[in-house]
């Protein structure tokens, strides 16, 4: 009696079926192939094939086999279309091999899914994804793709198809709404609900399927100048969960990028902007794209928060990323240099000081990186530099092993002439602060002291003259000359405190001089120690 099962097929190195030889090599043109010129090995009672790239693997083939063995008859749904299609392409079911065969049968099934409903599009979507190559080489992603656009397009505001102008709302790029996506909003939130009625459904789609939908529709990468797809791309990148260490989401975050960049600071808050960047900086995201993200953040820092800029910085090494802030004060600064604003500029200064202050004290923040951090704005960005000593009297105390060159090369970043007299005093009295720095700042200090000093002596003599001659007049009646008497007072009161301040300054380095300065003589004023002071 002829063998039942004759034929010994491995899919996929993972499963295995014995089959009529006859049986299957009826419908399938490249098994019949396989069988006749020996692809199939002879092993005892009979041949083995083996196929290690089968689409669908185990369970697509099972379906075909069934299809085969029920005579070319098999139930077909949204569910399994996408793997008896698959199955049929590769094993080459077709017309030339039986009449009304799986593919033909396949084919003809789709031709009525422009009549699915959204859940059954999605649903056949989602099955393909372990095979994605094969249902795209053979059409049937194509299509698939091309009714769920068919489905959005009818059932929204705005057709897919076009990349509808940049309506924007005039709140939005103000806004400083603590909900960052929120910002990416536009018109109002009833017409926004009927756009974005697809976006959270597509989110269980892989991206492969995500950026094949993008290709379709002509807004993949640099084309993207769609704002209904940058703004579900960049609601997909946050809602979907990645599949693999890769995710494969780099392509589709460079696209949202693009978008973005189209729109800028016309749609999107610096906090929004932020936000985007967080997100897509762990998505293998193009240089290119960030440099533009970075821009663009770059040049609204002046609207961003200390909170915005605390961007985790592990992967560098370190608690915060340093070098994109940095990156981000450079932007500013350069966008800034043709047409400076000051009072923006002042702005970025105080903030970039919140910032010192709160890296200061990670332990693994290098030198380097604090002083190009606290040197990266111009001087004019900054009117007082009590900030800058406060974050670096914070690094000295969580540095304390620091050598007295790493010190002394710290205190380069302080501007000692814009140091108000209560930091200077502080500093002065700051065992951490090398003896030579303490004693540059108090010089600077004092000589400031001096010049306002000579500048209330010059304007004295005027004044006692204007008051001397008016002293008659003004004892009788009230003239508005009487007043000069009121100044000279409070002119004279000033002095007295300025000569106080320099007294006790020069008290200050004095004993600086005794107690501290000994050990390091030679240090900033050569042999001779110490200059006269005043």
């Amino acid at each position: 009696m002829k063998e039942l099962f004759d034929l010994k097929i491995q899919i996929n190195g993972h499963h295995t079926f014995f089959l009529n030889k006859r049986i299957i090599c009826c419908y399938s043109g490249k098994l019949r192939k396989m069988a006749k010129h020996g692809k199939g090995r002879t092993h005892g009672k009979g041949s083995i094939i083996r196929i290690i790239d089968f689409p669908g693997g185990g369970e697509a083939f099972e379906l075909a086999s069934r299809f085969c063995y029920n005579h070319g008859r098999i139930l077909m749904s949204p569910s399994n279309i996408c793997l008896l299609h698959s199955a049929a392409f590769f094993l080459e079911m077709t017309e030339e091999i039986a009449l009304c065969n799986l593919f033909t049968q396949a084919e003809a099934f789709l031709d009525g899914i422009f009549d699915w409903t959204w859940d059954e599009i999605l649903l056949s979507l989602r099955s393909c994804e372990p095979f994605f190559d094969a249902v795209n080489s053979s059409g049937l992603l194509q299509k698939l793709i091309a009714c769920l656009l068919a489905k959005i397009s009818a059932n929204s505001d705005i057709p897919l198809s076009a990349s509808p102008p940049l309506q924007l709302s005039p709140s939005c790029s103000s806004s400083t709404d603590n909900s960052s996506f929120r910002c990416l909003s536009i018109k109002t939130p009833e017409i926004m609900k009927r756009r974005e009625w697809w976006f959270e459904d597509l989110t269980i789609l892989a991206p492969g399927i995500i950026e094949k939908m993008m290709k379709e529709l002509g807004s993949y990468g640099s084309d993207n100048k769609n704002l209904i797809i940058t703004r579900f791309l960049l609601h997909y990148l946050r809602s979907a969960k990645p599949r693999n260490h890769n995710g494969g989401y780099g392509g589709i975050a460079d696209t949202a990028i693009h978008g973005v960049a189209i729109t800028g600071r016309n749609l999107f808050s610096c906090r929004g902007l932020l936000w985007v960047l967080r997100m897509v900086s762990r998505l293998g995201i193009e240089k290119e794209s960030r440099e533009k993200l970075e821009w663009l953040i770059g040049s609204m820092l002046d609207a961003a928060t200390l909170d915005d800029l605390l961007v985790s910085g592990r992967e560098q090494g370190g608690a915060y990323d340093v070098n994109l802030v940095m990156r981000l004060v450079r932007v500013f600064v350069s966008e800034e240099d043709g047409e400076i604003s000051l009072q923006r500029m002042k702005k970025v200064g105080k903030l970039v000081d919140k910032y010192l202050r709160e890296i200061s004290p990670d332990h693994s923040l290098k030198i380097s990186k604090f002083l190009a951090m606290a040197e990266s704005l111009p001087d004019s960005a900054r009117d007082c530099y009590d900030g800058v000593y406060r974050a670096l009297d914070i690094y000295l105390e969580s540095h304390p092993n620091l050598p007295f060159e790493e010190r002394t090369r710290l205190c380069r970043c302080l501007n000692y002439e814009k140091l108000t007299l209560e930091a200077c005093k502080d500093l002065a009295k700051n065992p951490r602060i090398p003896p030579g720095v303490a004693v540059q700042a108090l010089f600077s200090q004092q000589s400031k002291i001096q010049i306002r000093t000579s500048a209330a002596d010059a304007a004295e003599p005027e004044s006692s003259s204007s008051y001397m001659s008016s002293w008659g007049a003004a004892s009788n009646h009230h003239s508005p000359e009487g007043s000069s008497s009121f100044n000279l007072q409070k002119m004279q009161t000033r002095m007295i405190e300025l000569e106080k301040v320099c007294k006790e300054m020069r008290g200050q380095m004095s004993k600086m001089a005794r107690e501290r300065y000994v050990s390091s003589p030679t240090y900033y004023y050569g042999s001779r120690g110490l200059p006269k002071l005043c």
